[in-house]
């Protein structure tokens, strides 16, 4: 009895991949809906709410200096090892060539360029819009502070609002934008949150961010997801010009080289030929040579020529006559 073997879950993940699958038609491009749209604007009026109530140092300032002062990197000493090694993922360059890789084998599989340009877009929208506020607001952050109580605004810093923060939000949350299917987007979407979060804390922790600096970063980042959709028809319009840019390299590699252009070939025309003049020719009269005597080989002079040093031979017989007698 033959009995087939029983394939793991692992075995039937690399069978399935092992299929080579053309771009899929099913997947689900998130579209700006109405709840989306909500969630939008909430976020947006959360984002100026945190900058108002800074600008007017209002209880937030109050509050940041308090956790300043509280200097947690003091308090939780032991664990300053570890965070110093979970900030990192909050870091633009770790965390980019990170998601790049698996959206890049992502796009291979699925023979689209979707999730690459959809990670270009949104890293695109994170340095304009965050670069914009850091340089904008110029606060300083509690290493650099000068004056307590204040909201150190417009004073030339950079960390307003919180880019690490910021950067975990957009590129550990495009991993669930990209997911294809509902159950993956929600598992994905809270594992995004946690590490977000636990970065921004992180900040918090080492005294290189203001706790107004995190909230303010969440926003961004989350304005930026929020308002992926609304680029999804540049995405596609980006893919299809590159694949049409790839298709007519191709047509032009396939083609054979093309010889260099040289003159005009020279058309010979052969010049008429008159019958009636060539049938009016004599043809030659052949020469035939007159049959004479033909002499033994024996019989004929030597020829011996000019200057030659050989002596003269002695007339030679012809084989089976009688020779003359010697003296």
């Amino acid at each position: 009895m033959r009995t087939e073997p029983k394939l793991t879950r692992l075995d039937r993940v690399f069978a399935r991949l092992d299929r080579e699958p053309e771009r899929p038609a099913h997947l689900d491009v998130p579209k700006m809906s109405r709840h989306r749209i909500v969630l939008f604007a909430a976020t947006l009026a959360f984002y100026g709410a945190i900058v108002w109530a800074v600008v007017i140092t209002s209880w937030l300032v109050r509050l940041d200096w308090q956790v300043m002062f509280f200097r947690p990197y003091q308090q939780w000493s032991e664990i300053h090892w570890f965070v110093d090694y979970y900030v990192v993922l909050g870091q633009r360059g770790p965390t980019a060539v990170m998601v790049a890789a698996w959206l890049g084998w992502r796009s291979w599989r699925q023979h689209t360029l979707r999730p690459l340009l959809a990670l270009g877009v949104s890293l695109l929208l994170l340095n304009v819009t965050v670069g914009a506020a850091k340089y904008g607001m110029g606060r300083l952050g509690p290493h650099y502070a000068t004056v307590i109580g204040s909201n150190e605004m417009w004073r030339g810093g950079d960390i307003f609002p919180s880019g690490h923060t910021a950067n975990a939000v957009v590129t550990w949350g495009i991993l669930a934008y990209m997911a294809s299917t509902p159950r993956a987007r929600r598992w994905l979407s809270a594992v995004s949150a946690v590490t977000s979060l636990g970065v921004g804390m992180a900040t918090v922790y080492l005294g290189t961010h203001w706790l107004s600096d995190v909230l303010l970063g969440w926003a961004a980042g989350l304005l930026i997801l929020l308002a992926l959709p609304w680029f999804e028809p540049l995405i596609a319009r980006s893919e299809t010009r590159i694949f049409e840019l790839r298709d007519r390299l191709r047509d032009r590699r396939s083609r054979p080289a093309a010889l260099p252009a040289g003159p005009p070939p020279v058309v010979v025309t052969p010049l008429p030929v008159d019958r009636e003049e060539v049938a009016a020719r004599s043809p030659r009269t052949p020469v035939y040579l007159a049959p004479g005597p033909h002499t033994s080989r024996a019989e004929r002079t030597p020829i011996t020529p000019a200057g030659s040093r050989r002596p003269p031979q002695p007339e030679r017989h012809p084989r089976g006559s009688a020779s003359s007698a010697r003296p």
